[in-house]
């Protein structure tokens, strides 16, 4: 009895996660990431810039009129406010949900020159109990897929594709048992010059894979979401699709891929700039009316926070217009779900 109640409580929160035409903010940028990030912006690179940044994020006002969830850090989740407040607390008294990022990182796959494998299985079922304990509600873990060639041989590698998925599946059975939702990530690099219909055959090669081996290991997909790319060509080919292109891309090769029972779709950005994202979104769901048979939605990252940094430099004085330009661009994916979002003209 007590896997049903703890099954109807993830299908309860993945739920949530997608509700309300809100979204996910990704702030799980790792140390040397969140560092990469501050050095280009001109900002002190310690933990206390760090802690400083990310309660900016979660005191903005109003933000949880557009972000459900949160997705934290191992750093940020034990950090709290200067007013002692704990962020897990913070983001629950403005109606967001907290989560963590879990995987330990892509690492070079053995046997796969130019491909990875993300690790951290090993020690996972305690480190998921731990992250329950401090207020987590769902939990993310990221595959990263090249496309590209090495030599004779075409990317993504079938072992590579084979590693990938079924760790996600491993990673996702053991955030059930232990009672956070799990958000899987099997993310197509951007990087490259493959066309977007190379991207659309591997994404979909991809996703098939991942639900077989989710099935297989016995996932529920009620209590799970997908976090994917969205079809897109590589950065340096020269053939660059409009809008509405992507938006049928992505939506048709989801509609091919993604089990109707998966509780929501919420994609990541990927380098794409803000309006980019926002205006892919937009025309998924103008595009699609009434033909979605899950919640699509988004979970960005720097397509969210980079405006909001670049204001901010480390600068107390910079806080709230910063804060401001996290909510503007927090709402504007939110209109991008209801199909209304208009991008600035400059």
């Amino acid at each position: 009895m007590d896997g049903v109640i703890n099954m109807n409580e993830l299908i309860k929160i993945a739920r949530a996660l997608v509700a309300n035409d809100k979204g996910l903010l990704a702030m799980d940028e790792s140390t040397p990431t969140a560092n990469k990030r501050f050095a280009a912006a001109g900002i002190p690179q310690t933990v206390e810039a760090r802690r400083a940044y990310r309660e900016l994020l979660i005191t903005t006002p109003r933000l949880g009129e557009s972000i459900s969830g949160a997705i934290l850090y191992d750093e940020t989740i034990r950090q709290q406010t200067k007013a002692g407040v704990s962020f897990v607390d913070a983001l629950k008294q403005a109606g967001i949900i907290p989560g963590i990022k879990v995987d330990l990182g892509a690492k070079p796959l053995a046997g796969f020159p130019g491909e990875k494998v993300t690790e951290g299985l090993d020690g996972l079922r305690e480190r998921l109990t731990e992250y329950k304990q401090l207020g987590a509600r769902f939990a993310k873990w990221r595959a990263v897929i090249a496309i590209g060639t090495v030599g004779p041989e075409q990317l993504p590698s079938g072992g590579c594709l084979d590693a990938n998925m079924h760790t996600l599946a491993r990673y996702a059975a053991l955030c059930q048992e232990v009672g956070l939702v799990p958000i899987v990530e099997p993310e197509v690099l951007m990087e490259g010059d493959h066309t977007l219909d190379r991207c659309f055959a591997v994404t979909q090669q991809g996703l098939t894979m991942l639900f077989t081996q989710l099935y297989t290991q016995r996932v529920r997909l009620e209590g799970l979401l997908l976090k994917p790319n969205m079809v897109l060509a590589g950065k340096g080919s020269f053939e660059q699709n409009t809008v509405e292109q992507v938006a049928d891309a992505t939506v048709t090769c989801l509609l091919r891929s993604v089990p109707p029972a998966v509780a929501g779709i919420a994609f990541l950005s990927g380098g794409q700039s803000p309006e980019q994202a926002s205006s892919h979104l937009n025309a998924m769901h103008n595009q699609f009316t009434g033909r979605l048979p899950w919640p699509l939605t988004f979970s960005f990252a720097r397509a969210i926070q980079q405006p909001a940094l670049d204001i901010w430099k480390g600068q107390d004085a910079n806080v709230a217009a910063a804060q401001q330009a996290l909510f503007y661009r927090a709402s504007s994916n939110r209109a991008a779900r209801q199909g209304q979002y208009q991008a600035k003209r400059t």
